[in-house]
């Protein structure tokens, strides 16, 4: 496909900063990597070209893209997220950011157990949660503990402010950042030191941002920062897909970069290579509802493909069995695999009467967004284990390690630990290596915690000549973890699924330090950037949120709950924000590529009881030329019908014959 003249404007366009406004579909992953191609056409070395994006999934199709387009020259190119970014940044001016070499990341759950931890007494888990969503928020904005307290009004920004501080606290203990410091501790640096921000942009003289839309306040000025007045970037983005705003995404960024750069060019890319022109009618229609400073109007040269079905359903059991019969007779009808159909909908909590609807049609699908490889708590405890080895200061890692497994050290120990630890201003895995310490502690105590020290002490020696994959396996046999797999798992199954996790932990972190050359802090840095791994490839239907969905596409997708309530979420409408879930709508319709289907229930079960459904307002917004709207047309209904019937008959008949 050669490049159409928006998309060939988008890559020329050097000389001024420039904002690609690139809908749904139309080929934006493929014009930024031609453009980083064209950059070192022009005289670029690509050690001087950094590629953002937001996802490490995103960052490594963009990364193959490269390398088939460039070949030997992609190897210098800078391509990854904004956390990994942050953390190269981190890593190269550790001194100015106030940390030690061989800080450490913590992931979300220890992030929020530290939080937990420092939080006034008797708070509730959405209080909590909502305290953590406040700091994150702070963070977001680029505030230092000092700058949230000043600018404290109320009780409860008050109450951020000050668990904020006693966090931070306690992460610069442990010589630790979170993921939001990622972004706060290298904007800072490189707003406040002109010596940081020259030498990084001269680094990167020129830069590319892909998902524009999705930066948060933090990440836009981390751009501003590293491009300067000269300018030299292209951001990418849809303001029609920016479907984020609960986790601090700014769409008012585009507008900024008019602002802060008068010589800003803008191209629209308004060519979907991916779907029907019925399915971009409509949404065009959808989005059209929404007021845009940027108006797209997408077209397609595809054909009109099928009519959008609607189907109406008597509840959500129901609708689940319609919709996996409707996935049956497709299948036997058009083939392929099924793989390319999608089911989508607003809440995890709709999945559940989908899956049993496959199950008993016996249709395989795979449930997108379950918990990875990362999420596993064997995984977790290894990686501990290799965080507390590289950071001694680790008192999140240590804490998770400490009894795992058992060492018969109790929590009356680690509060007696801590307080000693305290008072000698140590972490509390140096701590335990205190003679005085520990002759403050029970003796039965005080000896488990002296021989995990000496273990801890060896592992160091180890790592100092060891690959990670033969340290990681004597740091197994020292704990005799198989052991441990084997007592605290049910099933000889979970076992062996356990073991293959360790396993493929130590592949991947082998890899790493093949590729990187890296030491054993800098890859536990790594892996915690790791949060979202490849779904499961089988030849499978995918159960999906719509947030998961984004940036994926299907020839099939079936949308369902398209109700008030589910669709648009009651919370957007009392909190007056349908304009994101009709833009969220909108992500879901462009998913598919050559059929559509929406359906809703006229009644479902919602906090414990039975309750009548309307239609989704974003249904009444579809023109009705492009639908075929169940029950509204009886010729079109009986015709489907028949199909439905054939499509049984044949999958019966497969299932004698096996």
């Amino acid at each position: 496909m050669s490049l159409n003249r928006q998309q060939l404007q988008a890559v020329t366009g050097i000389d001024t900063p420039m904002l690609v406004l690139a809908g749904a579909g139309s080929g934006k992953t493929r014009v930024v990597t031609e453009k980083l191609a064209y950059l070192v056409e022009r005289g670029f070395s690509p050690a001087q070209l950094l590629a953002i994006t937001f996802t490490n999934k995103a960052a490594r199709e963009m990364r193959e893209r490269a390398a088939a387009r460039l070949r030997d020259q992609a190897q210098g190119l800078t391509l990854c997220t904004f956390h990994a970014l942050g953390l190269r940044i981190l890593q190269a001016q550790v001194r100015h950011a106030g940390l030690r070499p061989g800080f450490s990341v913590l992931d979300a759950e220890a992030s929020f157990k530290a939080l937990k931890e420092l939080a006034p007494p008797g708070l509730d888990n959405e209080r909590l949660y909502a305290l953590r969503q406040a700091v994150s928020q702070i963070k977001n904005e680029g505030q230092a503990p000092g700058q949230a307290l000043a600018a404290a009004r109320s009780a409860g920004e008050r109450a951020a402010a000050t668990l904020y501080a006693d966090y931070q606290k306690r992460l610069a203990a442990w010589n630790a950042v979170d993921f939001d410091d990622l972004i706060r501790l290298p904007l800072a640096m490189l707003e406040d030191d002109e010596a940081v921000r020259s030498r990084w942009q001269a680094r990167f003289r020129y830069l590319m941002v892909d998902e524009y839309q999705d930066t948060n306040g933090a990440q836009y000025r981390l751009l501003r920062a590293l491009a300067g007045d000269r300018g030299a970037f292209t951001a990418v983005g849809d303001d029609d897909q920016s479907i984020y705003a609960w986790r601090g995404a700014d769409p008012e960024n585009l507008d900024r970069l008019a602002r802060d750069y008068p010589d800003l060019r803008i191209v629209k890319l308004e060519q979907n290579y991916r779907c029907s022109a019925r399915i971009l009618r409509a949404a065009n229609a959808v989005i059209g509802h929404n007021p845009r400073t940027h108006p797209k109007t997408l077209w397609s040269a595809l054909p009109d493909g099928p009519a959008i079905r609607v189907l109406v359903c008597r509840d959500d059991g129901h609708e689940a069995e319609r919709v996996a019969a409707d996935l049956v007779a497709r299948k036997e009808a058009v083939g392929g695999r099924w793989s390319d159909c999608a089911v989508l909908y607003r809440g995890n909590h709709q999945a559940r009467a989908l899956e049993q609807a496959l199950r008993l049609a016996q249709v395989p699908y795979v449930v997108a967004g379950g918990d990875s490889l990362f999420d596993s708590a064997e995984v977790k405890d290894l990686l501990a284990y290799l965080r507390l080895i590289a950071n001694p200061d680790d008192d999140g890692a240590f804490l998770r390690v400490v009894n795992t497994p058992r060492r018969e050290i109790g929590a009356t120990t680690l509060d007696r630990l801590g307080e000693q630890a305290a008072r000698l201003n140590l972490s509390l895995a140096r701590s335990a290596g205190q003679d005085g310490v520990l002759r403050q502690l029970p003796a039965r105590a005080a000896a488990a915690l002296a021989r995990f020290d000496e273990q801890l002490a060896q592992w160091r020696r180890d790592a100092g000549h060891l690959a990670v994959d033969e340290l990681l396996d004597r740091v197994l046999a020292g704990i005799d973890y198989d052991q441990h797999l084997l007592a605290t798992s049910k099933h000889p199954d979970l076992v062996q699924r356990r073991r293959r996790s360790l396993e493929s932990l130590k592949q991947i972190l082998a890899g790493f330090a093949r590729q990187r050359h890296a030491g054993l802090a800098e890859l536990t840095q790594l892996v915690a950037l790791l949060g979202d791994q490849d779904e499961d490839q089988r030849d499978a239907v995918r159960l999906t949120t719509v947030h998961g969905a984004k940036g994926l596409e299907f020839g099939h997708v079936a949308v369902v709950g398209v109700e008030e309530g589910i669709f648009p979420h009651d919370a957007a409408i009392s909190e007056d924000r349908v304009e994101e879930e009709r833009r969220l709508f909108y992500v879901a319709i462009t998913r598919a590529k050559r059929s559509l289907g929406l359906s809703y229930s006229e009644r479902r079960r919602r906090y414990g009881s039975i309750e009548p459904c309307q239609p989704s307002r974003f249904l009444d917004e579809l023109p009705l030329a492009e639908l075929h709207w169940e029950g509204r047309e009886p010729e079109r209904d009986a015709a489907h019908s028949r199909e439905l019937g054939k499509a049984h008959l044949a999958r019966l008949a497969a299932l004698f014959d096996d």
